[in-house]
């Protein structure tokens, strides 16, 4: 029986873990062999505060998923967020020992490397580093530079920074859950690979995943990545301002939001009320709507206005760094009523709800491709394109072995035909030697 080769993302997020399993089919879509998610206890605006809740949820999600599959997870790719994430821009070089051969893929690892090894603030690590344009030889605006010839290459970067500390505990859940961790992703950029199209990252396009507890910003224009911002805020500030407004439990706010909650409060008439059943022997409330979609309204104005400044802050009223594609929003929180045109209104640009069904087999299940796991398909993809680049190195690499192993059979194989040959002749001359003994 031959072997599944399956991949596996954990999208750790403040309100449910995600844990999905999945492969490559012959068509280069993913295709979903098992989901697993439970409540998230533990991490609080997308920083792990509570190690020991975050390891039961992240093992509980994990077991389901192995349920659904019949398959064990060992290696993860995880998704990071946070308030702690901060980004920013950055040139550097490297001068080629020989600029009479072309540049290769060594030279660009080199490049990368040596942005690694930047300086950062005490207790700061530097999670990506994202080449953006590169120059060689002091000619700009080149994609790709390989296979050019040149003696400087030089690039731009866009650098992802976060806190060591909360990187190292999302690393010790990971491990004390019996998992490997396979390779860490910021979030925005996992969210935007499951609902972006290439076109849109062409043209420009701003990507926001409402998530529980951050709002994520990805920014794409030409197709390179120009920007990321985490906002702390998210679905769960909405939840708690409908509990202290309307004097309720989290549950029941939760619940209000999801099934009657509206980021337009002029789509509800006065006479709208909702009953809400009281604590154990008191009386039910009655809360209008209209007032729901009010407390509503006002708190996904303020996480809007902030994207927006961020948005701003890239440049995007300049000509040239115009977002043509406009706003893509994804996440659970991006489910809300009508927000889709609050956020227009707000903007002015375009705006749609991204899917993460773009890169998904035709018969996935229509509960995975929601916006809600859209940062865990985007982490799944990721794992995906990493197994099949080692795989791809390994190939190489018993290639090598074979041609090296073949080379030393060879070399073996003609020793051996000498010594052959060479106790051939020796018999023959014994022969003749005994023959002339015997002759005299």
């Amino acid at each position: 029986m031959e072997e599944i080769k399956y991949s596996v993302g954990l999208d750790i997020g403040t309100t449910k873990i995600v844990a999905i399993i999945g492969k490559e089919n012959e068509y280069g879509k993913i295709e979903i062999l098992g989901i697993g998610r439970s409540k998230s206890l533990g991490v609080h605006r997308g920083v792990v505060n509570n190690i020991t809740q975050t390891i039961s949820s992240i093992q509980q999600a994990v077991e389901e998923a192995e349920l659904n599959s019949g398959l064990r997870i060992g290696s993860v790719v995880v998704g990071i967020a946070g308030q702690h994430i901060r980004s920013l821009q950055h040139s550097d070089y490297i001068t080629r020992a020989d600029s009479e051969e072309v540049i290769n893929e060594d030279d660009l690892d080199r490049l990368c490397n040596q942005v690694y090894k930047l300086v950062m603030l005490p207790g700061e690590e530097i999670i990506h580093v994202l080449p953006q344009e590169y120059k060689v030889d002091g000619q700009a605006e080149i994609k790709e530079p390989i296979g050019m010839y040149g003696g400087r290459l030089e690039a731009n970067f866009h650098v992802v920074v976060g806190q060591v500390s909360s990187i190292k505990n999302v690393g010790r859940c990971i491990k004390s859950a019996g998992l490997d961790l396979g390779n860490i992703t910021l979030e925005p950029l996992a969210s935007s690979d499951a609902v972006l199209s290439q076109e849109e990252k062409e043209a420009g396009v701003a990507l926001i995943d409402i998530g529980g507890g951050t709002t994520d910003l990805a920014i794409f224009k030409d197709g390179i990545i120009r920007h990321t911002a985490v906002i702390p805020f998210g679905g769960g500030v909405i939840t708690e301002d409908i509990k202290e407004g309307c004097s309720i439990i989290e549950k029941q706010a939760e619940l209000l939001k999801i099934k009657f909650g509206s980021a337009w409060p002029g789509e509800n008439k006065d006479n709208e009320i909702v009953s809400i059943p009281g604590l154990r022997g008191r009386e039910p409330k009655e809360i209008t709507l209209k007032n729901l979609s009010k407390i509503i309204h006002a708190r996904v104005v303020e996480i809007i206005e902030q994207v927006y400044v961020e948005i701003k802050n890239y440049g995007h009223e300049e000509q040239k760094k115009k977002l043509i594609a406009g706003i893509v929003l994804t996440g659970g929180g991006s489910q809300l009523n009508h927000l889709k045109q609050l956020v227009e209104y707000i903007t002015g640009m375009d705006t749609r709800i991204g899917y993460p069904n773009e890169h998904l087999a035709g018969d996935t299940d229509e509960a995975v491709a929601s916006p809600l796991y859209a940062t865990a398909v985007g982490l799944l993809m990721n794992a995906v394109k990493n197994q099949s680049k080692e795989m791809v190195a390994q190939e190489e690499e018993q290639q090598e072995e074979m041609a090296f192993a073949e080379h030393e059979e060879n070399k073996m194989n003609a020793n051996t035909q000498k010594g052959e040959r060479k106790s051939v002749f020796d018999k023959w001359s014994e022969k003749l030697k005994d023959f002339l003994d015997n002759a005299e």
